[in-house]
């Protein structure tokens, strides 16, 4: 019992720091800007819980996906460790990841386009549930056992209602705390990302060291 709550803890800290739902809170309120409350209600519910959805899908198929296309998890640590490690050196140094945050122009052309649902991109994916999201997911999920994929699933679950109340509220939120407190934040979940980034780089080589190719 100890072991899996020390796992959701360690889980819950990489999820929300991959996330950040402080810093998509701006992201949030730019894209739905002029847009009806009840309207605005609804595209938050929708792509916190698309993102959930599809994120869901990799931990439960993560094994099926790294049959399918050959994959060891050593080389997904790798890969996945690489790729959270430069998002996190991005957010570190106070700049938006590409790999994680849609530019200024996929961003209009979001908005030019209102038969795609911004619920779906850009909040959705990459925002919410981009590659650094399933590749930290995977993670965590592939190669445990069924109570660690739950465990993962419940906290991404727990993360998306947290996110979805930091979009609802947002406005009243980014009053109280001020545009430096997100940078500060924003900046201290770049360090958590790039470490952990590193551990699983770490770990993926130490894993790889043992395969017999």
């Amino acid at each position: 019992m100890t072991e899996l709550l020390s796992f959701a803890a360690t889980v819950f800290v990489g999820f929300f720091a991959i996330m950040n739902p402080i810093a998509n809170t701006p992201i949030f309120l730019g894209l739905t800007h002029g847009i009806e409350p009840a309207e605005k209600r609804k595209i938050a519910i929708q792509s916190n819980f698309l993102a959930f959805v599809i994120v869901s899908l990799f931990c439960l198929l993560g094994h099926v996906i790294f049959s399918l296309f050959g994959i060891t998890l050593p080389a997904f640590r790798i890969a996945g460790g690489i790729l959270v490690f430069l998002i996190g050196k991005d957010m570190l140094s106070g700049n938006n990841s590409e790999l994680h945050t849609p530019s200024v122009e996929d961003n209009q052309r979001s908005l030019d386009h209102p038969h795609v649902s911004i619920a779906i991109s850009p909040l959705a994916v990459p925002i919410l549930g981009g590659p650094g999201t399933i590749a930290t997911a995977m993670n965590f999920a592939t190669g445990k056992g069924i109570p660690e994929v739950i465990i993962c699933i419940t906290v991404f679950g727990v993360l998306c209602g947290i996110s979805c109340l930091f979009f609802l509220s947002g406005e009243r939120f980014l009053h109280y705390i001020g545009e430096s407190a997100v940078k500060v934040i924003s900046r201290m979940m770049g360090l958590i990302l790039a470490v952990i980034g590193t551990q699983l780089v770490i770990q993926g080589v130490y894993g790889a060291s043992k395969l017999n190719l």
